[in-house]
């Protein structure tokens, strides 16, 4: 950090991320506001501003300073662990910065209190805040809590056995034992009863005993939401959910088709099909299952896909490392979606999207926090790229005549799916985005350029293909 930075925050005034103390500040006030901001955001604390004036005089003595920085860090319970303070001269005077990484892997005490940052304030966190934060460090996990109201018979017991039957390496372990060891059941007031975990993965019908555990997939026909879509609510366990998401996906992706010299016809979705379907297991194995109000909504638009997931990053994962760092906030979910067969979708593969979406030629995954939770967006705009823009059907060109993408899809339906005729209805439905007016216009320029002939008049009329003489297809 540089003396301009200090003076731009500075400038900037003191807000959840930034604060500062005077020089001499005690050990005490130094670990106060550190503990606060680890529990919350991180931030940046400068020592050597006068607490009036809010100018910068600098610290007496540099060395001692950093070492009542590094003692306030390791008062706190846990030690907090922070780069090494840095020594800044501000107009002549050093300063001391100490950078508290956003992220922070554990929840922080200062002699049995627990603070946050709140504007420019450090506050105690409330007990509802503080379970929160436990939850969502995982120094506590909901996953591994017993399912409130639920017992044994709450699980499906066909679908455990189905579970332990495809493992090995079992040797004399029954159903129940394993499901103990992977945190599936717990021992609870002398009886054994399910976790949430076990209702997630097990249950015969989780949704009433966890709320909020379900997926809203839904296909709008724009680029917003609006009353023209299709909707499918997805309960059922974890594993059902994967594979019934995977359904409304090839249902719903729309598909581009090449045509090749042979014409044999090979179809492309919108977006990789293996990435989406990483991106949902990821979603299902990571969200927040104590934030019962919502649940994972998975939304299709005519440019883009959005996958929203209830609760924060977990652990020290942020914007910034999400591509590198690993951390699971439900191991015991992880697990076992891992011995399903689900690791080659899972593995926290961010880096496998990436590299799915520049294959496909389509920009790279846009990251983002909300307000309460996290979400992923998938563009289908093809970038600038040495690869084609997008699939073809006929290269854009049709018995020497240019075709549009629309109409391209017109004479695809006529030609390769071997319709006898296609109508306006027909094709709004392969193009739900395009105004009708557009797509009358299309068949019209087709039958004024002796490609179509139309049959029939107003809501009964449809096109065929007029072939040229002594050709077939």
């Amino acid at each position: 950090m540089t003396e301009e930075d200090i003076l731009d925050l500075l400038r900037s005034g003191r807000t959840d991320v930034l604060d500062w103390l005077p020089g001499r500040a005690p050990v005490s006030d130094i670990a106060v506001t550190l503990a606060a901001m680890a529990n919350t955001a991180g931030g940046t604390l400068l020592l050597g501003v006068t607490p009036r004036a809010e100018k910068p005089v600098g610290v007496d003595d540099t060395e001692n300073a950093v070492g009542r920085v590094l003692e306030a860090a390791l008062s706190l319970d846990p030690p907090l662990i922070i780069p090494l303070p840095q020594v800044v001269r501000v107009k002549g005077s050093p300063m001391v910065v100490i950078q508290v990484p956003r992220g922070m892997p554990y929840v922080y005490a200062l002699e049995g209190r627990y603070l946050r940052r709140d504007g420019e304030a450090n506050h105690p966190l409330t007990p509802q805040m503080l379970r929160r934060l436990f939850l969502e460090r995982g120094d506590v996990t909901f996953e591994a809590e017993p399912a409130r109201n639920a017992h044994k018979d709450d699980l499906d017991w066909g679908q455990v056995e189905a579970y332990y039957a495809n493992l090995s390496g079992m040797g004399s372990l029954s159903a129940e034992q394993l499901l103990l060891k992977r945190g599936c059941l717990v021992m609870h007031d002398g009886a054994v009863r399910p976790t949430n975990a076990g209702i997630l993965l097990f249950g015969k019908d989780p949704q009433p005993l966890i709320r909020g555990s379900d997926i809203t997939a839904a296909r709008f026909a724009g680029q917003e939401m609006s009353d023209v879509f299709v909707r499918q609510d997805i309960g059922g366990t974890l594993p059902q959910q994967i594979r019934r998401v995977e359904t409304f996906l090839v249902d719903n992706l729309r598909k581009g088709v090449q045509l090749g010299r042979n014409m044999a016809r090979t179809e492309q979705l919108e977006y990789p099909l293996q990435a989406v379907r990483e991106l949902v297991v990821n979603a299902v194995a990571h969200r927040d299952y104590s934030i019962q109000g919502d649940g994972i909504r998975l939304y299709l638009f005519s440019d883009r896909l959005e996958i929203t997931s209830p609760g924060g990053l977990p652990g020290p994962v942020t914007i910034d490392n999400i591509v590198d760092e690993r951390f699971s906030r439900n191991s015991a979910i992880v697990q076992v979606l891992s011995d399903m067969g689900f690791i080659e979708r899972l593995g926290y593969g961010v880096d496998r999207v990436l590299a799915l979406m520049h294959e496909y030629h389509l920009p790279e995954p846009e990251f983002t926090e909300t307000a309460g939770g996290f979400r992923v967006t998938l563009f289908n705009t093809p970038v600038d790229d040495e690869g084609p823009a997008e699939p073809t059907l006929f290269g854009g060109v049709f018995r020497g005549e240019p075709v549009n993408r629309r109409q391209e899809y017109a004479l695809d339906f006529l030609i390769n799916r071997k319709n006898a005729r296609i109508t306006n209805k027909d094709l709004q439905e392969m193009c739900p985005d395009v105004h009708s007016e557009t797509i009358r216009r299309d068949f019209a320029d087709l039958v004024s350029r002796g490609i179509l002939v139309k049959m029939g008049e107003k809501r009964g009329s449809y096109y065929v293909l007029k072939k040229p003489s002594g050709d077939a297809y």
